[in-house]
């Protein structure tokens, strides 16, 4: 055999999975059908800086991932959050501070009140097994746009909830279930957590971005770049794994690339229905994420934060990324959901244009004059076709979500998507890795 394992994805997940093997003793071969490492992390320049134009956050809880950036020595700093930030609705900005924003007072007092009976729910709900809730398939059979139809009467609760369920899922309230986003939060410690920076999902950034640690964690790694993996086939004693530069063989197989794409590979014997049935019914979320820099950062001067969130501009939410030092400006945010669906097709210039003129709502007519631009989208990419996390809409979760982890014979399954704490973040891929290495190792012959 070319190795004790194969692991197919150089992701976080697929080289933390690959890192803890090596560790263990064993050979391993990753397989990557793109030209470079990192997955759902990938680099760009922009005025000179690397920055990130995928995964780029860490938050309040993702202990693996602070101490692998420790371990390569890259530093992190916190999220820039000083000033005010903007919500724009009903074509008028409004200032807030915190993570939610002031709007009418019974707006406010519906949106907390719907927070606390989310928090209610997912409280007793078991990360690990979320389809073994009482209510369980009550929940999945109704979607997130169902349950806030009923909850949330104020047309401006709504805008909110809805702008900031686009900006965690990528995706519409009506595209995932209820139970699927209770487990998501519970996952991630609560939807606040999820939408915050200074101890939230936000909290911390990376001196010189993220993809440095996916090149660090990389080497010294046997990685094959550009080879798309075409066939699997599982045999008594081994598997066999057939790609378009030739065949490997190895005792174990780790996936760890989004259900979404399991379909693209033939596997023989076929996979059993649910985890078939899974790839076919977890879409991509949809994001485009677009960096503009500025020679320097002029939202500072006007108190502003250069966080911005709105439901009626297409380019929401909008973040400072501007270098530590403040040398230079710089904003990164985000086309999420239905509106990165509508502007994929659009020429990269008129996606720039729609870009300003979001910016120039926030901030004003300072930010039509950028000194350059970087975009990147997740829609186009063939070996993502998405981001960031596949997504379940109703009775996925209790159907087939029993067949996320469950290894196949010598078939084992890690990414993000599989993980029971921090799902959908660098940290829940780096989590599954390192169990589903556990797993070959408690497996091995």
């Amino acid at each position: 055999m070319d190795a004790d394992a194969i692991v197919v994805g150089a992701g976080f997940a697929g080289l933390a999975c690959a890192r803890a093997l090596r560790a263990a003793g064993r050979s391993v071969i990753v397989l990557e059908a793109r030209e470079r490492v990192g997955g759902r992390s990938a680099p760009a320049t922009l005025a000179g800086r690397t920055v990130d134009v995928g995964g780029q956050w860490v938050g309040t809880g993702h202990t693996r991932l602070c101490a692998l950036l420790d371990e390569h020595g890259l530093r992190r700093r916190p999220q820039y959050d000083d000033g005010a930030n903007i919500l724009r609705h009903g074509g008028r900005n409004r200032r807030f501070s915190g993570d939610i924003p002031r709007v009418h007072p019974w707006a406010l007092l519906e949106l907390e009140l719907a927070l606390r009976d989310l928090a209610r729910r997912q409280a007793d709900l078991p990360p690990d097994a979320p389809w073994h809730h009482p209510r369980a398939r009550q929940l999945d059979a109704v979607t997130l746009e169902t349950w806030a139809r009923r909850r949330l009467r104020s047309g401006s609760a709504r805008a909110m909830f809805d702008a900031a369920v686009r900006a965690v899922f990528s995706a519409e309230p009506g595209d995932i279930s209820l139970l699927y986003f209770l487990f998501y939060c519970r996952s991630n410690d609560g939807f606040e957590t999820l939408i915050g920076t200074a101890g939230g999902a936000q909290a911390e950034v990376v001196e010189g971005g993220m993809h440095a640690l996916a090149s660090a964690l990389a080497e010294g790694v046997d990685i094959r770049l550009g080879e798309p993996v075409r066939t699997v086939r599982q045999m008594s004693d081994r598997v066999s794994v057939a790609t378009g530069a030739g065949t490997h063989e190895a005792s174990r197989l780790v996936l760890t690339v989004p259900p979404a794409l399991q379909a693209d590979i033939t596997f023989e014997p076929d996979l059993p229905v649910a985890r078939d049935r899974l790839g076919r019914r977890m879409p991509m979320g949809s994001v485009i994420k677009c960096l503009v820099a500025y020679e320097r950062p002029f939202w500072r001067e006007a108190g502003l934060s250069g966080m911005a969130l709105s439901h009626e501009q297409p380019f929401s939410p909008v973040f400072d990324a501007s270098p530590a030092d403040g040398s230079q400006g710089a904003l990164v945010g985000f086309f999420d959901g239905a509106p990165a669906v509508d502007w994929s097709p659009a020429e990269p210039a008129a996606r720039r244009a729609a870009v300003l003129d979001s910016l120039a709502a926030y901030f004003g007519d300072a930010a039509r004059a950028p000194v350059d631009y970087v975009e990147n989208d997740w829609l186009a990419e063939p070996w993502s076709r998405g981001c960031y996390v596949g997504l379940m809409p109703p009775r996925v979760l209790t159907e087939v979500g029993t067949a996320l982890r469950a290894p196949i014979g010598r078939l084992h399954f890690a990414g993000t998507e599989t993980a029971t704490e921090y799902c959908g973040y660098i940290e829940g891929a780096i989590r599954s890795g390192e169990r589903a290495a556990a797993e070959v190792l408690d497996g091995s012959d």
